[in-house]
């Protein structure tokens, strides 16, 4: 199977505390280490101490930080073959490019010409460009859809309420049908998610759901990607359109 290799081998180790939105300290065999977290955000409802991890080493030495948080388990400590959660949602622009490169985005893209990154549309930057379709890449980690083990604990959280750029992504990729033929979110999980579902309603559920059923109607398509990552790199486990569930409501209930 096609895989996306990590420059370097991905190390394991165990979350000691979330110091802030950018920094986390781990121990690495013995030793604690500040790491630097990729997303800002919360990672699902995880009391991320004593949470099994996934850093990669930086080969920079100016960096403030030697290493970058790639993936958490909420497998127990104890159990040895782990299933990780990609969480460094930056990154999944470069393994959709890597994946639409390597002929595995045929279904979605079909055949193509070009494809280019970070690419201006009205007040916005879209992820990808392929030929004429516009990507938005999406990476969900508000709510994590999989079973926790037994000592995994969890916090209470607030309502997500940071949907702004969302919305504006929308009516962008929406507004880019006049001049393209297609326009995509893709919803990717790092992970093997059973089916993309709103679970925990954002506090402009509203205006958000309004808002993605009439950008789909006008033709945006939204699918989801799962993929899986590992201390080698991530493999694409299957994509497929999903627009139809925000068009009869499913997904929101």
């Amino acid at each position: 199977m096609t895989k996306y290799l990590f420059k370097n081998t991905l190390i394991e180790a165990i979350i000691v505390k979330r110091n802030s939105q950018f920094t986390l300290d781990v121990d690495i065999d013995g030793i604690v280490e500040k790491v630097h977290c990729p997303t800002t955000g919360r990672i699902g409802d995880i009391d991320l101490k004593n949470v099994a991890c996934l850093i990669s080493p930086s080969d920079n030495p100016n960096r403030k930080t030697k290493y970058t948080l790639e993936a958490v388990s909420v497998d127990n400590l104890d159990v040895e073959e782990k299933s990780w959660i990609g969480i460094n949602q930056i990154a999944s622009n470069k393994y959709i490019e890597f994946f639409i490169s390597e002929g595995l985005f045929k279904d979605v893209v079909g055949d193509f010409e070009s494809i280019s990154r970070e690419v201006k549309l009205g007040k916005s930057k879209l992820d990808l460009l392929v030929d004429n379709t516009y990507l938005e890449v999406k990476t969900p980690l508000q709510t994590l859809q999989v079973e926790y083990g037994s000592d995994i604990k969890r916090k209470k959280v607030t309502p997500f309420s940071s949907t702004d750029r969302f919305v504006k992504h929308m009516n962008e990729l929406a507004g880019s049908l006049k001049d393209n033929e297609r326009a995509i979110l893709l919803n990717t999980f790092q992970y093997d998610n059973p089916g993309f579902k709103i679970i925990n309603k954002s506090t402009n559920y509203e205006e958000v759901s309004s808002t993605v059923k009439d950008c789909v109607e006008k033709g945006v398509e939204i699918w989801q990607v799962n993929m899986k990552i590992d201390a080698e790199g991530v493999e694409l486990i299957k994509v497929w359109d999903i627009s139809e569930i925000f068009l009869d409501g499913s997904a929101w209930d």
